[in-house]
C-alpha cells in the first residue's frame, strides 16, 4: 500500500494548482456518486424536474409532460439543422439526388437495427439481442459489470472485450438511420423502435452505473445523437408525453455529468473537444433548461479556447492522426453550422481555423478520393449519415464548399454528399451546384507544423502523389501516434498502391496493435528490427523520434524533400536515417536514404502495398547482380516499378495486413529490401509509375561514376541520367557537376540534353562543355533546351538554351 500511494504522489509532480483541483473534485464527485451520496444518481421527480426548468422559456406557468411535448412540437426557435425545415422538401432533394439505392440501403439497415443486428465499425452483423444487451460485447462474449463507471477497468479487455465496441453501439447514432427510414417510409415502426430502445437503455443503464457512463465522450455524443432523433421523431405519435419527459431527465444527467467530468486534463484531445460539443448542443438545443446558457457558453468556449493547441497553424490536426483530424474538422464545422443558425457570433478564428483543417483535408486527398489514415483510427464518426468508405472524408469538403464558396473544395469533394444535405438542408445542395470548381492553387503543398509534405502532379483522377511525414511525432503522450517517421503513401496514376497500414484496433490484441503502428509496417527504414519510437503500452510511448527537416522545394517540373531522424539514436551502436525525395513531376520519384553509423547494423527498407496489388521481383544486370527490381503490373490497372540499389542485400516477401476502418482488415503483401554492414549505409530506390495498359519499357540501372553515384532510367523516348551522393565534382555518362544532386534527361531518338535540374551545386557540364556555372551554389536550378517538346502542364521556371 506504501509503494502504491508513493507512485500516486510521483503522479502528481508537476501538476498545476487549477489540474490538482480539477482533477480533485473529479474525484470527490466520484466517490459521492460511488456511495450514492449525489443526487446525479437518481432520476429526478417530476416536480423537481420541473424547478430545472424556466417557466417563461416555456411559455406555460404550470408544467407538465403533455405541456412540455406541446411546447416542443410548436417552438419555432432555436434552429436545427437546414434540413428539417421542411420535411417533405428535403425528401424530394433525398430521392432526387440520391436515388432509391440510398433509401433502399437506410430501409434495410433500420430493418437489421429492429432485429438486434448491427455493423459497427468494420464489423458486420453484430447480434446484440431483442431487447438489445446494452452491456455486451459480442466478438468476445463478454459483459461489462454493473459497478460505477469509475470503477471499470474497462482498457482490460478481460473486463470487457473491447469497449469500442459496446460504446458504439451506446452511442446511438444508429437512431438517425431508424430516424431516415421514418422519414422515407412514414412506418411507425421505426418510430416504435427508436422509443423501445430509448427505454430500454434507460432501463439498463441507471445514472451513473456500468460502462456507458465511463468516457464522458461517449455521454456526449449519446446526447447529441438523441438531439438528432427527437428532430426525426418530434411528431410521431409514438413519442408520449412521458417517453419525452423520461428522456429530457436523461439529458439534463448527460449534461450534468459532462459539466463535471470533462477531460480537461485526462485526455485534453477530441475527447475534450468533442465533450465540449455536446454540452453546446444541449445548452442551444434545449434552451427550457436554467443551466442551459452556462452549458453552451462553456461548450463554446472550450472549443474556441482548444483551436490554437488543437489545430496548429498551418491547419494540421496536433495529434498527427488523420482520422482525429477529420473528426476535429467536423465539430467545428458543427459548431459553425449551429452558430450561424442561431444568430451567435461567429469568430474569425473558428473560420480561419475551420478552413485551415479543410485545407489540409483537401491537399491530402488522394486522387481517387480517399485519404491516407496516417495515425490512429477509431472508426467512429459524429454523425453517421452514409455509406462512404472509412479513408473517405470528402462530405467534410463537400460542406466546406458551400459554407465557404470553395470551388476548390467543390473540386475535390466531387459531388455533393449526403451529408452535406442533412447539415445545409435543400438550399445548401442548390448553393454546391452553383459554385464553379475550381482545381486548388497549388498541386504540392508543405505542411511545416504538422510535418506532412504533399508531392502530386495534377488533379486529375490519374495523377501521381505522394504524402510523407517529415514532422513530430504527436502531442500530449503521443497517445494516437504511429512510429511513422520518414514513412510515404504513393499513389501511381490515379491507383493508391503503396500506403500507410492504417490503426485496426486500440485493446485486446496487444501484439496486432504493435504491428499497425510500428515502423516495420509503414513505407519506412527499421535498424536492427527496431522501430523509429519505441510504445509503452496502447496509447503511451517510451521513446520518440524527433524528425528535422532540411529541405522542401516545390516546383512546377519537381518537388524535393529531405529529413532525418533520431530515432536510432538511442541504439547500443547509435545510427542516424536520412531520406530524401525528389519527385520529377508526371515521371518518377528517386528516393535516397541514408544511414549515418560507426558499427554494424541491418537495415531494412519496408514497402506495404495496398491489399489488391501484385506483385513480380525480377532480377536486372546491375553491379550486384542481385534481385534487386520490383514491378506491380496488371494489365488493366496503374502500376509501379520499383528498382532499388544497395550495394547488395536481398528482398523478401512477408504477410501484410491493411486496414482501411477500425476492426477491419485485409492481408496485403508487403516486401522487405534488408542488408547488414558495418558503418555508413546508403539506398537508392526509383519509384516509377505507369498506367493501365501502358507500354512497359521502363528500365534503370547504376552506371559507373566518379566522385558519387550515378543511375540511367530509360523508357518512352527518353534517356534520364542522375548523379547523387557526391561531396564534390561527380563524373559520369559524360557529364560533370558539384550539385549535391543532378538530373538530366535525353533525347533517345536525338541524343540531344532536353532538361537538366541541379539542387545545390554551382556548376555543370556536357563533354567538357560548360553549360552552367554561378559563383555561389544555388538552392536549385532547372533549364530545357528552348523548343523542346514537354507536358503543357509544367511552366518552365528558367529557361536557357543548352
Amino acid at each position: 500500500m506504501r509503494v502504491e500511494g508513493l507512485k500516486k504522489l510521483g503522479k502528481l509532480k508537476g501538476r498545476s494548482v487549477d489540474e490538482l483541483r480539477t482533477r480533485g473534485a473529479q474525484a470527490l464527485n466520484a466517490q459521492a456518486e460511488s456511495h450514492g451520496l449525489s443526487r446525479l444518481t437518481r432520476v429526478p421527480s417530476d416536480a423537481a424536474f420541473f424547478k430545472l426548468l424556466d417557466g417563461a422559456r416555456v411559455g406555460q406557468s404550470k408544467l407538465s409532460a403533455e405541456s412540455l411535448l406541446e411546447h416542443f412540437r410548436a417552438r419555432t426557435s432555436p434552429s436545427f439543422f437546414a434540413s428539417f425545415e421542411d420535411r417533405a422538401e428535403t425528401l424530394r432533394e433525398l430521392r432526387r439526388r440520391f436515388g432509391p439505392r440510398a433509401e433502399d440501403e437506410v430501409i434495410e439497415s433500420a430493418s437489421r437495427i429492429i432485429e438486434g443486428r448491427f455493423d459497427l465499425l468494420g464489423l458486420h452483423d453484430l447480434n446484440f439481442g431483442v431487447p438489445v444487451d446494452w452491456h455486451l460485447e459480442p466478438v468476445s462474449g463478454k459483459r461489462a459489470p454493473r459497478l460505477h463507471w469509475s470503477r471499470i477497468n474497462y482498457l482490460d479487455a478481460s473486463v470487457a472485450g473491447d469497449k469500442k465496441i459496446i460504446w458504439e453501439l451506446n452511442r446511438h447514432q444508429y437512431f438517425a438511420t431508424l430516424g431516415r427510414a421514418y422519414w422515407y417510409t412514414g412506418d411507425e415502426m421505426y418510430a416504435q423502435a427508436f422509443v423501445a430502445h430509448l427505454k430500454s437503455w434507460m432501463d439498463e443503464n441507471p445514472p451513473k452505473v456500468g460502462i456507458n457512463w465511463a468516457s464522458s465522450l461517449e455521454v456526449s455524443f449519446r446526447a447529441i445523437s438523441w438531439l438528432w432523433a427527437l428532430h426525426f421523431f418530434k411528431d410521431s405519435p409514438s413519442l408520449a408525453p412521458q417517453v419525452f419527459l423520461r428522456m429530457l431527465k436523461s439529458l439534463y444527467l448527460h449534461a450534468r455529468h459532462l459539466e463535471t467530468y470533462l477531460s480537461t486534463y485526462f485526455s485534453p484531445n477530441t475527447h475534450l473537444t468533442g465533450e465540449a460539443l455536446g454540452l453546446f448542443y444541449l445548452g442551444q438545443l434545449l434552451p427550457e433548461f436554467r443551466r442551459s446558457d452556462a452549458w453552451k457558453s462553456k461548450g463554446k468556449a472550450i472549443l474556441l479556447r482548444e483551436l490554437a493547441r488543437h489545430v496548429r497553424p498551418d491547419g494540421v490536426y496536433f495529434e498527427q492522426s488523420s482520422y482525429y483530424h477529420r473528426y476535429t474538422t467536423d465539430f467545428y464545422a458543427h459548431l459553425f453550422i449551429l452558430s450561424r443558425l442561431n444568430g451567435e457570433v461567429v469568430e474569425d478564428k473558428l473560420k480561419e481555423s475551420l478552413t485551415a483543417l479543410l485545407d489540409h483535408s483537401m491537399y491530402i486527398t488522394r486522387p481517387d478520393g480517399t485519404t491516407p489514415l496516417y495515425g490512429d483510427d477509431d472508426g467512429g464518426r459524429l454523425l453517421m449519415m452514409d455509406s462512404r468508405a472509412g479513408n473517405d472524408f470528402r462530405a467534410a469538403l463537400s460542406t466546406g464548399a458551400v459554407l465557404f464558396e470553395r470551388g476548390d473544395y467543390k473540386f475535390v469533394a466531387g459531388e455533393v454528399a449526403l451529408e452535406t444535405l442533412w447539415l445545409l438542408g435543400p438550399k445548401g445542395c442548390a448553393a454546391f451546384d452553383s459554385l464553379e470548381a475550381q482545381t486548388p492553387a497549388e498541386t504540392s503543398r508543405a505542411f511545416v507544423d504538422g510535418g506532412y509534405y504533399v508531392m502530386r502532379d495534377g488533379w486529375s483522377r490519374e495523377s501521381n502523389y505522394l504524402l510523407i511525414d517529415g514532422g513530430p511525432h504527436g502531442s500530449l503522450n503521443c497517445a494516437h501516434a504511429h512510429a511513422d517517421a520518414l514513412a510515404f503513401d504513393l499513389t501511381s496514376r490515379g491507383r493508391a498502391l503503396l500506403v500507410d497500414p492504417g490503426t485496426y484496433n486500440y485493446t485486446g490484441e496487444g501484439e496486432t496493435r504493435e504491428h499497425f503502428r510500428g515502423s516495420a509496417a509503414h513505407n519506412t527504414l527499421t535498424i536492427d528490427g527496431q522501430s523509429s519510437s519505441v510504445p509503452a503500452g496502447p496509447f503511451s510511448w517510451q521513446h520518440v523520434a524527433k524528425v528535422s527537416t532540411h529541405a522542401w522545394m516545390s516546383q512546377e517540373r519537381f518537388d524535393y524533400f529531405e529529413a532525418s531522424h533520431d530515432g536510432y539514436e538511442r541504439l547500443e551502436s547509435p545510427a542516424t536515417h536520412m531520406r530524401s525525395m525528389l519527385f520529377i513531376k508526371g515521371d518518377y520519384w528517386m528516393m535516397l536514404d541514408r544511414v549515418a553509423a560507426t558499427g554494424a547494423h541491418l537495415c531494412e527498407l519496408h514497402f506495404q502495398f495496398a491489399a489488391n496489388s501484385k506483385l513480380v521481383l525480377e532480377s536486372v544486370d546491375d553491379k550486384s547482380g542481385g534481385v534487386n527490381a520490383v514491378r506491380v503490373r496488371e494489365s488493366d490497372v496503374a502500376g509501379l516499378d520499383i528498382f532499388l540499389f544497395g550495394e547488395g542485400g536481398e528482398w523478401r516477401e512477408e504477410p501484410g495486413w491493411v486496414s482501411e476502418r477500425y476492426r477491419e482488415r485485409q492481408a496485403a503483401p508487403s516486401l522487405v529490401f534488408s542488408r547488414e554492414a558495418t558503418g555508413a549505409q546508403e539506398f537508392v530506390t526509383l519509384l516509377i509509375p505507369h498506367g493501365a495498359r501502358e507500354s512497359l519499357k521502363t528500365g534503370a540501372r547504376e552506371i559507373e561514376a566518379e566522385g558519387g553515384r550515378a543511375f540511367e532510367v530509360r523508357g518512352a523516348g527518353k534517356r534520364d541520367v542522375i548523379l547523387a551522393g557526391g561531396s564534390g565534382m561527380m563524373e559520369a555518362a559524360h557529364l560533370a557537376t558539384d550539385a549535391a544532386l543532378a538530373w538530366a534527361r535525353f533525347s533517345i531518338e536525338t541524343g540531344a540534353l532536353e532538361e537538366v535540374l541541379l539542387l545545390g551545386g554551382r556548376s555543370f557540364s556536357l563533354d567538357g562543355q560548360e553549360i552552367f556555372r554561378n559563383a555561389s551554389r544555388t538552392e536549385y536550378m532547372y533549364a530545357r533546351r528552348a523548343g523542346a517538346r514537354r507536358d503543357e502542364r509544367r511552366e518552365v521556371r528558367s529557361e536557357i538554351d543548352v
